[in-house]
């Protein structure tokens, strides 16, 4: 057991926004399959039909997708979180989305009635137009936007930030002076690829953002700076498909991770990730979980 701005997990192990949480029963089923806490998908002030196909492609070594943050809006949305509080039994995150700091804080005030846990602020997305990462570049902007959710509600607030800056830390500092209560580091990196057979863009939305294994590096830097930076905690995603990718982010100086394209090979991945991280730490002779949280900057 856990517990991160609040909420206590039985465990570290997350569903990361944008997988399986398009339905209350799909988020169920992750927090029967082992996980600690799930994300539900990005929900905006407005129903979105997302970009046309092909959306999403296994490069390999990653997962490339323009998925558009398709989604029915917070209205429509509400009875599925609903059913997701009601089966679940684990803590439920509503990750949110809008064009500005006005639409963040309809969408999270229109949901509070169907009980979330927290809210998650995608300012992130690199491939919507308008949304997402185009405004998550912005510190003053990111700051504006947690500050106004921070403003309609008292639940826990996350803020999901882009890797596609030149400085992260500046805009995790924002959202901490916007009042967020933890940062989630990182969502994609901006990628494409290329049908060489016809010379086309594989994507129907030409670029997209860039998953799974191929980003983990990335990831860890983020999520190491931020914690070097910031007073509240981190949560690390990107690229965690075992205990040991896992553990690696956390002693980044991640307070719980994030899965998402490892689902892709089955959603075991959250039972044996949170299984496989409390024999490390019962076998190193590690107190807890906190001993190894940042570890890494203990060691240098």
């Amino acid at each position: 057991m856990i517990e991160i701005t609040g909420l206590k997990l039985r465990n570290p192990a997350i569903l990361a926004a944008g997988i399986m949480g398009t339905t209350g029963v799909s988020l169920a089923r992750i927090a029967w399959e082992g996980a600690g806490a799930v994300v539900t998908k990005s929900i905006g002030p407005e129903p979105k039909a997302g970009h046309s196909n092909p959306s999403m492609i296994n490069l390999g070594y990653g997962f490339l997708n323009a998925m558009g943050l398709p989604n029915p809006s917070y209205p429509d949305f509400s009875g599925e979180l609903e059913i997701a509080k009601r089966e679940s039994e684990v803590p439920v995150i509503a990750s949110i989305f809008g064009g500005n700091a006005h639409e963040f804080a309809v969408v999270a005030d229109g949901l509070i009635d169907a009980g979330p846990d927290a809210f998650e602020l995608n300012v992130s997305c690199p491939h919507a137009q308008g949304y997402g990462a185009s405004i998550g570049c912005d510190a003053c902007a990111v700051e504006e936007i947690a500050a106004a959710v921070c403003d309609v509600t008292e639940l826990p607030v996350w803020v999901k930030l882009t890797p596609n800056v030149t400085d992260i830390v500046s805009i995790g500092k924002a959202a901490q002076r916007g009042g967020a209560d933890a940062i989630v580091a990182i969502n994609t990196v901006r990628g494409m690829a290329i049908d060489i057979h016809s010379g086309y863009p594989v994507l129907g939305n030409r670029f997209g953002g860039l998953s799974g294994k191929a980003v983990k590096p990335v990831a860890i830097k983020c999520v190491y700076d931020l914690y070097a930076a910031l007073d509240i905690p981190v949560i690390g995603v990107g690229g965690i498909s075992s205990w040991e990718d896992a553990v690696e982010m956390m002693m980044a100086g991640a307070s719980a991770v994030q899965i998402g394209s490892a689902v892709y090979d089955g959603p075991e991945v959250f039972r044996n990730v949170a299984d496989g991280i409390e024999d490390f730490i019962s076998s190193g002779g590690y107190k807890d979980i906190g001993d190894i949280v940042g570890l890494a900057h203990r060691r240098t």
